[in-house]
Formats: C-alpha cells, sequence, structure tokens
C-alpha cells in the first residue's frame, strides 16, 4: 500500500511513519507549510508546530526511515480555510474552533486530493482516534489522548482513504517507539495553542487581519445595568472569568457576546449550566439508531454528557456551511443534555458519540438555560 503520512515535524507522526515503514507500506512523508513562522525572538511559547524547526525535524526524521520527503506550499489554502475563520467567528461574537477547520478542510480534503496525485491510496496521520470495523470513526484507545473531536468534519469518503496508526497506542508507547528508532523527535515536547498565534493575543490578530472594525463596548449584567467597558468584544468568550475588568463583589463569567451593540453580558456561574443547544454544520458519520444511546461533548477533553436529539423549529435559510452527508440526515438540530452542560460556547463544536464511536458533530449557534 502507498501511503502518505502528514508529517507535522512531532512525535506522533514521526511515529506514525515509521509504523508504516516498519509494516511494509510504501511511505511518503509530506509537511505542510501553513504559515510563516514567527521571527527569531518573537515572545511566547515556542512549541508550536508547523516552523520551521518542524519542518527540519520532519525531513530529518523521512532521512532516518529512508522515506521520500516533500514540502507542500498550503498557505493560501490554510489562510482561507482557518486564519479567516477564525477572525470572522470572533468578529461574530463566537468563538472558533481552528483545529476542527485544520483538520476538515486542509488535511483530509486538500492533503488527501494530492496524496492521491503522488499515487498514494491513504493518507495517514499522528492523531489518537481510530476506525471502526464498519469504517466509522471511534475515540482512541487512550482516552485523555483521543482527538476524535476534532475530526468530525472528515467525511465518510475520505475516513475510508485515510489511517490512524497511532489509535491503539498510549502516548508513552508512542515515546518508546520514537527512542526504539532513534527518531530525533523522540523527547520532543507537544505543540501547544494555535500554530499561528506566537503570542496568544488573538484579539490582536483580528484586529490586525480585519482592520478597522469597531470593537470597544459595554459590560453590562443581564438587567443591562453597565459595569465597566471593554476595548475589544472579540477579547471575550463565553463562560471567561479572567481579565474582565469588572468589580462585581462575586466572581462573574461571560454569558453572551452581542457583536451588533458590542456589549458582553456577564453573570453569576450557574448561568452556564445550559440545558440545550443549537447546533448547524452537521457532518454524520451515520444516521442516530431508534432508542441509541448519545452523548455528547462540546470542548476537547471535556465530559460526555447524555443528551437527546429534538427537531429544529423553523429552520432558517441554510447556511452555506451546512451540508448532509447523507440523505435525511439534518445539517442543523438542536440537542438536549439530561444533564447541565457547562459554558456551552457558540462556535465551538458539538460533537455526537454512541459509546465510543462517534457518529455527527456540528457548530453551536446557541446555547440555553433552563
Amino acid at each position: 500500500m502507498k501511503v502518505c503520512v502528514a508529517m507535522s515535524g512531532g512525535v506522533d507522526s514521526s511515529v506514525a511513519a515509521a509504523l508504516l515503514v516498519e509494516a511494509g507500506h510504501d511511505v511518503i512523508g509530506v509537511h505542510m507549510k501553513l504559515h510563516d513562522a514567527p521571527a527569531p525572538g518573537a515572545t511566547g511559547p515556542q512549541n508550536r508546530c508547523c516552523g520551521l524547526d518542524d519542518a527540519l525535524d520532519a525531513r530529518g526524521v523521512a532521512a532516518t526511515l529512508g522515506i521520500p520527503f516533500y514540502v507542500m506550499d498550503l498557505r493560501e489554502a490554510f489562510r482561507r480555510a482557518v486564519m479567516d475563520d477564525l477572525a470572522d467567528t470572533y468578529l461574530a461574537g463566537a468563538t472558533p474552533n481552528p483545529c476542527v477547520q485544520c483538520n476538515g478542510v486542509l488535511k483530509f480534503q486538500v492533503l488527501l486530493q494530492r496524496a492521491r496525485a503522488l499515487g498514494c491510496s491513504h493518507l495517514a496521520t499522528g492523531h489518537y482516534a481510530r476506525i471502526s470495523p464498519e469504517g466509522g470513526l471511534r475515540m482512541a484507545a487512550d482516552p485523555d489522548k483521543d482527538q476524535s473531536y476534532f475530526l468530525y468534519p472528515v467525511r465518510p469518503q475520505a475516513l475510508a482513504a485515510t489511517l490512524f496508526p497511532l489509535g491503539g497506542l498510549a502516548k508513552a508507547q508512542v515515546r518508546d517507539h520514537a527512542r526504539r528508532l532513534g527518531l530525533v523527535t523522540a523527547e520532543k515536547p507537544e505543540s501547544q495553542e494555535v500554530c499561528f498565534l506566537p503570542d496568544d493575543d488573538h484579539a490582536r490578530f483580528v484586529a490586525e487581519h480585519r482592520p478597522g472594525v469597531a470593537g470597544d463596548g459595554e459590560i453590562v449584567d443581564e438587567g443591562g445595568r453597565v459595569w465597566g467597558h471593554h476595548d475589544a468584544y472579540w477579547r471575550f468568550t463565553v463562560g471567561q472569568r479572567r481579565g474582565l475588568g469588572v468589580a462585581a463583589g462575586q466572581p462573574v463569567y461571560v454569558l453572551d457576546i452581542d457583536p451588533e451593540t458590542r456589549r458582553v453580558t456577564v453573570g453569576p456561574a450557574e448561568r452556564l449550566l445550559h440545558h440545550r443547544v443549537q447546533a448547524r454544520g452537521f457532518a454524520w458519520q451515520r444516521a442516530p439508531r431508534a432508542g441509541e444511546a448519545l452523548t455528547a461533548r462540546i470542548r476537547h477533553r471535556g465530559a460526555l454528557v447524555p443528551c437527546e436529539l429534538e427537531a429544529t423549529p423553523d429552520e432558517p435559510a441554510r447556511d452555506p456551511r451546512d451540508a448532509l452527508s447523507g440523505p435525511g440526515l439534518p445539517a442543523r438540530l438542536s440537542l438536549r443534555f439530561l444533564s447541565p452542560a457547562r459554558a456551552a460556547t457558540p462556535g465551538q463544536a458539538v460533537v455526537l458519540y454512541a459509546g465510543e464511536d462517534m457518529i455527527g458533530g456540528g457548530t453551536i449557534v446557541r446555547a440555553e438555560t433552563l
């Protein structure tokens, strides 16, 4: 089998490539250049993916394994699919999920197409996830490393041409394989935060990426009483407590962000206990079965919350991001949590599971309390 491996320069993708080589596959390594690396001396953590050092590490691993290696310039596609989406989602008063965008558009659409152009039948990545015997997406064997939440947009057709060599391993086992094989990435720390925000300042990125947009406004309580002012509403996310700049006499949290009025509404923690969400853009692996017990996850590594699907009342005009993966499967729906979920955040993913199997996911557009 000829396999294209997405090699980020980290230990996970390095070991994924190595295991496939050991299994006897014809392997090609590909590093995606997604953005311009931060200038030397840039502030903020340096353990991020997709920089120059990562490309060199990926090339070094490929040389150790004796496999062909290519760097693909995907900066323009990344800008449109991920960077523009991040800025526009914050401007809409929501909180984006760039890792979902990167996986759904870049790796399993654009990169898969280029892998096929190289004559590969399959694409492999270092994600911690598994493919079920039925061909669907399943949680990783190691629940602490499971990344199925980020992979919900991957279409069944793409999944059929995808390999996850690390899905049955724990992180410690991956490190052991890297040491055994003498890979340069064996002790490399994991990448953290958003790769193209070297200082973790998304507010500055939005201001620079979409210049001229007014963002200042009021911080109010649910009754409309003004508690303070801010300089950019896109600095905030639902559930945020730190950095509000208000003296309320008790802990308060962001409850709502209105991009039209530029008001940020704050209130007590109990107002973040959500019982229902409206979601759009659902991508399905399969339809839920009658009477099937479902759980939902509203953030990476978040708890699985029992839920039920409800009909979406008065469905508005279809958003371009709404898509059907099969006949009769809704792109918009409502989920009712059987126990409260804390801080369900517009813009973030809500992903559905049946046991260990991921069956679908979408983007939260509204969260409701009782």
